[in-house]
């Protein structure tokens, strides 16, 4: 029997799951989503609100012909997940403390297998898969924006840990006196190089954005590239905690590859020319010393790719082919 409408096998349903969107899409075995729907996450709601915008993701997905080829459904989910027991806590949806997710897709999804992952594993999926990480056995991905989150792909296999958390890069503390982060430990990647403490540390040495504009670290950018020194000053800093932990990264576990995507990698040179500096000094054991520094290929797409990716090699879908 044929998959409908042009599906060229097993399609695994995905959703990617974030504090502004809920999107969803049917993926195919060479990673082409076939079909997408989007809901804006009620993220001020109470948790059963929140489902219900999820729900009806998966609605609209099921109303499809092609809705028939599905065989698992992956979530990647912003954290903290728990894989283990199927629960999410993201941060920023606070009507999601220890939520049941995994059950409660399983019912809206027809009781088809679910896989649930953390979006920093998701996106290291999707980018070992179709991306910049593809054809390296040992890759460290990351998120750069709002937060710094991240995964690994060790041996050539994704390693998302028994949670769905490992990789994680944005807590891992590069300033030990350094300011408290959220998380509660102290001058974590996060606390340093995402995108609002980009602008916020920027604003502090006495930077200001164009009149008109708000100080987000694309506004940084902006000035860097005109010269401004407390701009670049900014995201040198910046730049210093990503080597820092990609260093420390490729020191415990030997990557190839560091992959930077999110908002903040698309300020470019501005931020991967200090970063790659950086990195020299920081990552000088021989084993450590090689690691290329590269942009993320998947854009926004990375979500919704990664998580049915993470899904076909949790479930061992032969015929998703994840290696290169």
């Amino acid at each position: 029997m044929q998959p409908p409408h042009g599906a060229t096998g097993p399609l695994v349903a995905a959703l990617d799951i974030g504090g502004t969107k809920i999107a969803g899409g049917l993926v195919d075995t060479q990673g082409r989503i076939l079909l997408r729907a989007l809901r804006p996450t009620p993220a001020g709601e109470d948790g059963d609100t929140v489902m219900k915008a999820v729900a009806e993701v998966l609605s609209d997905l099921r109303a499809d012909p092609r809705w028939d080829a599905a065989v698992a459904v992956g979530i990647g989910s912003a954290g903290p997940v728990d894989a283990a027991h199927g629960t999410v806590s993201p941060v920023n949806v606070p009507g999601w403390r220890d939520f049941p997710l995994v059950p409660r897709v399983g019912e809206s999804a027809g009781d088809l297998p679910v896989v649930l992952t953390g979006d920093g594993v998701a996106m290291t999926a999707a980018e070992h898969w179709q991306g910049a990480a593809r054809g390296f056995d040992n890759a460290l991905c990351m998120v750069v924006s709002t937060g710094v989150g991240g995964g690994l792909v060790l041996g050539g296999a994704l390693l998302p840990g028994p949670t769905g958390n490992a990789g994680h890069i944005g807590h891992i503390s590069v300033d030990l006196d350094g300011d408290p982060c959220p998380c509660g430990s102290r001058g974590c990647v996060e606390r340093i190089a995402s995108g609002p403490n980009i602008a916020r540390r920027a604003v502090a040495t006495g930077w200001r954005p164009p009149e008109g504009t708000q100080p987000t670290a694309a506004a940084v950018a902006a000035s860097a590239r005109e010269g401004d020194p407390l701009a670049l000053a900014s995201f040198d800093r910046a730049a210093q905690a990503l080597a820092a932990g990609i260093a420390a990264t490729a020191t415990l576990v030997e990557i190839n590859v560091a992959v930077i995507g999110g908002g903040v990698a698309g300020a470019g040179p501005i931020l991967f020319d200090p970063l790659r500096a950086h990195l020299t000094q920081y990552a000088t054991l021989s084993f450590a010393s090689g690691v290329q520094v590269v942009p993320a290929k998947l854009g926004t797409d990375a979500g919704l790719v990664g998580a049915a990716a993470a899904a076909a090699e949790a479930l061992r879908l032969e015929a998703f082919a994840l290696s290169a």
